[in-house]
């Protein structure tokens, strides 16, 4: 892959439209993301973040506009190298097989959920997956089999496995799924010193809870309806009049240390926008 302009946004998304089956999913969405950046894409079910994931992945093109990922255009670009600079995790990794947290990294490498078959790693991939293990905090799991592994272990190892090939991208896909509060803590500190110690990295993280957000996130997506509800510095987009309008409720925002929280306005009913 050639090299990218170094002032050329991470990931661009110009008047986007997304049809399926004659419904429209997404209509007029655009978004800038430049490297450094940790983006959240938030709205209710149904909103279309998993579809504007998508355009992220490179795994789905839109019916209109353009979207423009690591330089490229979708529709003029070779997708399987494309993606080979993208990291996606995934809670819901579809693993059937006993592989142990190494294993799995590795799998990064080939973009395989299974290890395949003839294929070996040299030895200064299995260094790069054991430094990966470490820096995550498992090491002392490297040879545990994914069964075994609590749904904190299996996220960082997915972050892990992500990471392996180096990516200039990486989506977390609701990442804190299934996690208890002290594992979701874990996760959270995870992507917050992911952030701290690759400042090049670019983070688009999918969620619907404002809880679920690390301390790093620097922008956010509001999305309700397949439509924008506002997009910026999060500070500014993830705020009571913004969250309300996206999930058609009075929700109070209140931000602190670095953290959100949500909680259903009192004294509001639903369906009134709070002033």
């Amino acid at each position: 892959m050639d090299e990218r302009d170094a002032t050329e946004p991470v990931l661009q998304l110009d008047d986007v439209c997304f049809r399926r089956d004659g419904k429209e999913i997404l209509t007029g969405v655009g978004l800038t993301v430049r490297a450094g950046e940790h983006w959240a894409l938030l709205g209710p079910n149904g909103a279309g973040k998993s579809t504007v994931l998508g355009f992220c992945g490179a795994v789905t093109h839109p019916s209109s506009g353009t979207v423009r990922v690591l330089g490229r255009q979708l529709g003029r670009v070779e997708l399987q190298e494309l993606r080979r600079h993208i990291g996606h995790v995934n809670p819901r990794h579809p693993l059937r097989s006993p592989l142990t947290v190494r294993e799995v990294v590795l799998t990064g490498i080939t973009g395989t959920i299974e290890t395949p078959l003839r294929w070996a790693p040299s030895a200064a991939e299995l260094a790069h997956a054991d430094a990966l293990i470490g820096t995550l905090g498992l090491a002392a799991r490297s040879g545990d089999r994914w069964p075994t592994l609590s749904q904190g272990e299996r996220g960082r190892t997915l972050i892990a496995r992500a990471l392996i090939c180096e990516p200039s991208l990486l989506l977390l896909d609701e990442p804190s799924t299934g996690l208890d509060v002290s594992a979701r803590e874990q996760l959270l500190e995870t992507l917050d010193d992911l952030a701290d110690d690759r400042p090049d990295l670019t983070s688009i993280l999918v969620t619907h809870h404002l809880e679920e957000l690390p301390a790093s996130t620097t922008h956010a997506l509001l999305l309700s309806a397949g439509r924008v509800v506002a997009a910026g510095p999060a500070a500014t987009v993830l705020d009571t009049a913004n969250v309300s309008a996206a999930f058609d409720h009075p929700i109070e925002v209140h931000h602190h240390d670095g953290r959100w929280a949500a909680r259903a306005a009192r004294g509001r009913r639903a369906g009134t926008r709070p002033r």
